[in-house]
């Protein structure tokens, strides 16, 4: 790829980056736990078209302004906050799914279509609202442009979203690895509702934390 170094070291860090537990792989097997392959690969879905928002607004320089900006960073840094904490209380209060897995088939279309929906938009909004993916992009990706390259904004959205799609994988192997686990040990059904509580309880750490990074960007 033109004006691009060590794209195999770009590619191989990639991988291993999103192999690393967060908040989106948190996401992910918790919906494939709960609701099987399908729903993590949804999830998945979601959090990949939330990262190419940051890809894009990156290349256009408008995630370098946020950057630049404590009122722009501290405001998507509350809101981010804000709502991976509302995803955490929605996953502690949520009820047993005793449809995770078996009883899959019952579900009702319209039902099935409306939870899968919800997933992605929830995944894409978890993303979206967290400055510090714009931020990595930020740091992450101009280390593999060459200087000087003709047009950097574009190498760089190419690099973002051979990242992106290179993550998809990843993630959905995340999810077809959950959903199988579950099917494997059917014991950890009759434990959603515990994993929802855990799951409840790091989203609103994951929120927290976010809540009280500051901008390394501005000092």
């Amino acid at each position: 790829m033109g004006g691009v170094e060590n794209l195999g070291l770009f590619i191989g860090a990639g991988i291993l980056l999103n192999l690393t537990p967060g908040p989106d792989v948190l996401y992910i097997v918790t919906h494939a736990l709960r609701r099987g392959v399908r729903a993590g690969i949804v999830a998945a879905l979601g959090i990949t078209t939330g990262c190419f928002v940051h890809i894009a607004a990156a290349a256009l320089g408008v995630s370098a302004l946020i950057a630049a900006s404590r009122t722009a960073f501290a405001v998507l840094k509350w809101t981010g906050a804000g709502y991976l904490v509302y995803v955490g209380i929605r996953l502690l209060g949520s009820k047993p799914s005793g449809f995770a897995i078996n009883s899959e088939a019952n579900i009702s279309l319209h039902e099935r279509a409306t939870g899968l929906k919800s997933i992605f938009f929830q995944g894409f909004w978890t993303n979206v609202l967290n400055p510090k993916v714009a931020l990595f992009f930020l740091a992450f990706v101009p280390q593999f442009i060459t200087p000087g390259v003709h047009n950097p904004a574009l190498v760089f959205l190419l690099l973002g979203l051979l990242f992106n799609l290179n993550g998809l994988w990843v993630n959905i192997g995340w999810a077809l690895a959950a959903a199988w686990l579950v099917r494997r040990l059917g014991a950890l059904q009759r434990s959603l509702r515990w994993m929802d509580r855990i799951a409840g309880v790091m989203f609103m750490g994951f929120g927290l934390k976010l809540a009280l990074s500051d901008n390394p960007s501005v000092h």
